[in-house]
């Protein structure tokens, strides 16, 4: 069977920021001041603006479908806020984590919310005080576990949400009978040729890359109640590894020596059948016993600590989770909306269907990953140990 033409990758957005920021805690914080401070500054407006404030916001370049700190899309959603409030929204994305840039960076200074922080990078924030708590009034339109994935207290808000998924081709789905898209993780470890045919991104690298670690270790430990290790040492020799998420789906989505299968995200099939063809490929969790497990990725924004302009920070998280702004996260971000009363645009009736799954983030909850995830013996080294040894 030939392969459909793949969805063109130039459409497709990069993840947020600090998906390939891992690498550079390893080589300390002083690296990191130098690069916030080469920080991309993008106005939203050309237009002459409404007032003399500034509400300065820390994200990734890529928000709202954005190139190098800059959306057309984001510009039009943010225009009535920065009308209704006299005020001129600042972009500002420095390279590596916005943790990284809050802890360090010059653009922390003068930063009044931050935009993009996930469940792996919310708790580091929350740990090290470099956000306010605030809860919304919205956040009745929220599901609770969402909130509660990025940390306890309402430090970070959610804006969007979703799940890691296994894509796979339609080579893939019929040399497998269909299997694949009811496999688990131990269909990997107990098949050298499905292991070898699986792209991951690199957990010491890549955000994406430690979320499927997550994934892996809570899975393991919840519903297995094994070593997690275990599997890795298994599948460590034969796994295609990409520094980032960006070169594995761009991999994974050109012929003809493309993977058949690689880590992302379960609405790629929207994704694909919003720029066609669809039906390029298709996405699934990981089953056991007829359950279906994921891991829930959860995105969110807080208010900077030592904002100028508290108020005026809270009235945009406020914003951001109103109807007008929440309808236009599906095909900008391409995921959920966390506001639970704003309908899904058609096409997402082409990603994967995750009403069955059940999420592992409580295996694995926001301290159990500040505790454990980094440091000389956390998760990340343990991974990195197997890696060496047998990848």
């Amino acid at each position: 069977m030939s392969e459909p033409s793949p969805a063109p990758v130039a459409e497709r957005r990069h993840r947020r920021a600090g998906r390939t920021g891992r690498i550079l805690v390893a080589v300390g914080i002083a690296l990191v001041v130098v690069l916030a401070g080469y920080a991309t500054y993008a106005y939203l407006s050309s237009r002459p603006p409404p007032g003399t404030t500034r509400l300065t916001v820390l994200t990734y370049p890529s928000l709202f479908g954005g190139t190098n700190c800059a959306s057309s899309a984001l510009s039009a959603v943010l225009a009535p806020f920065e009308a209704a409030e006299h005020v001129v929204v600042t972009l500002v994305c420095p390279s590596g984590t916005l943790v990284n840039a809050l802890l360090g960076g010059p653009s922390a200074t003068s930063a009044d919310v931050v935009i993009g922080l996930d469940e792996v990078t919310a708790p580091q924030a929350e740990a090290d005080h470099l956000i306010l708590p605030y809860a919304p009034p919205r956040l009745a339109d929220v599901p609770p576990a969402l909130t509660s994935e990025l940390g306890p207290d309402h430090a970070v808000t959610p804006y969007e949400w979703g799940y890691l998924g296994i894509d796979f081709n339609a080579s893939f789905d019929e040399r497998t009978h269909g299997a694949v898209a009811n496999s688990s993780f131990e269909n990997f470890s107990a098949n050298s040729s499905w292991a070898s045919s699986l792209m991951i991104e690199d957990p010491a690298t890549d955000i994406t890359g430690e979320e499927f670690l997550l994934w892996e270790i809570a899975f393991y430990q919840s519903v297995l109640h094994a070593d997690w290790t275990t599997w890795w040492k298994t599948v460590a020799p034969h796994l295609q590894t990409a520094p980032d998420w960006s070169t594995a789906f761009s991999a994974f989505t050109t012929p003809p020596n493309s993977p058949p299968m690689v880590v992302s995200y379960t609405t790629d099939p929207a994704y694909a059948a919003a720029y066609g063809p669809a039906g390029a490929y298709n996405s699934t969790v990981t089953h056991w016993n007829g359950t279906a497990y994921g891991w829930r990725t959860v995105y969110g924004m807080g208010v900077v600590n030592g904002s100028a302009h508290v108020g005026l920070a809270e009235a945009l998280i406020d914003f951001f989770l109103n109807g007008s702004v929440q309808s236009q996260i599906p095909t900008n971000e391409w995921e959920y909306p966390a506001n639970a009363t704003v309908p899904l645009p058609p096409v997402f009736a082409a990603a994967a269907n995750i009403s069955q799954v059940v999420p592992l983030n409580d295996a694995i909850g926001p301290a159990a990953i500040a505790a454990n995830l980094t440091g000389p013996n956390g998760w990340l080294s343990t991974w990195q140990g197997i890696e060496n040894q047998y990848g």
